[in-house]
């Protein structure tokens, strides 16, 4: 069997970033192996030590993104595909570029995050399944092998249900999953030896970057009046609940 992780390498949430000429700039951000995508890579790792088989990581983006495969792979991947590519690539466009590395691949399992830090989007996942013609499964919260079919929990907003998918399949990982293994000193070690192989991306974008910006959120400096405790404290879960929407 070939379980593949498929990770992008996205900024840290805590990084402080800034615009430059109407573009993010990451020069001085802290960039991470995307948080939802080590779902995948622990969940590679547990198959394949459960059923026996490869564990591969396949990762998007420029050179720098070599960084989060070289995470995955200290996590005890086998070894690493970077398909490379230094400009902008909508969700549809890195699904295009992936596929034929990926059939290459012949994956038993393709396990990716249920959604993009960087983009914000679920688009991936699908667009892979897609462009593979296999099934997928989005969001799972458990994966079970069963001869030559998966059974996963799959969320629902009202709770959950299980299917059942034949194999080769894709699905998609959350918080839930599985808890990721940190990278132990020996692993780091061992993935510097590890091949990753070079891919150059074919990408068709078809979405063009006009602009980027940062949110900023400004603080309203409200003081609320606490010579009534009780009142005080009902008031401000008002305001949580109904400006801030925070409750």
């Amino acid at each position: 069997m070939k379980f593949v992780a498929v990770i992008r390498q996205v900024p840290d949430g805590e990084s402080r970033l800034r615009i430059q000429g109407g573009k993010v700039d990451l020069s001085g951000a802290t960039l991470i192996l995307d948080q939802m995508d080590e779902y995948a890579v622990e969940e590679a790792l547990r198959l394949k030590e459960k059923h026996g088989g490869e564990a591969v990581v396949v990762g998007f983006g420029p050179e720098r993104a070599e960084e989060a495969i070289r995470t995955a792979l200290a996590m005890g991947m086998d070894r690493g595909v970077h398909v490379v590519f230094e400009g902008f690539a909508d969700p549809v466009a890195v699904a295009e570029a992936l596929v034929p590395v990926l059939k290459e691949e012949a994956p038993t399992l393709v396990l990716t995050g249920g959604q993009q830090a960087d983009w914000d989007s679920q688009a991936l996942g699908a667009a892979l399944a897609e462009g593979l013609g296999v099934p997928v499964v989005a969001w799972t919260t458990a994966i079970e092998l069963e001869g030559d079919t998966a059974k996963a929990k799959h969320d629902l907003d009202e709770g959950a249900e299980w299917v059942r998918v034949r194999l080769p399949a894709l699905f998609t990982t959350q918080q839930g999953l599985n808890e990721p293994r940190y990278p132990t000193l020996p692993g780091i070690m061992k993935a510097k030896k590890k091949e990753i192989r070079k891919v150059q991306a074919e990408v068709r974008a078809r979405v063009e970057l006009l602009s980027e910006e940062i949110q900023e959120k400004q603080r309203l400096g409200r003081i609320l009046d606490g010579k009534d405790p009780v009142a005080a404290a009902e008031e401000l879960v008002r305001l949580l609940h109904e400006e801030a929407k925070v409750i």
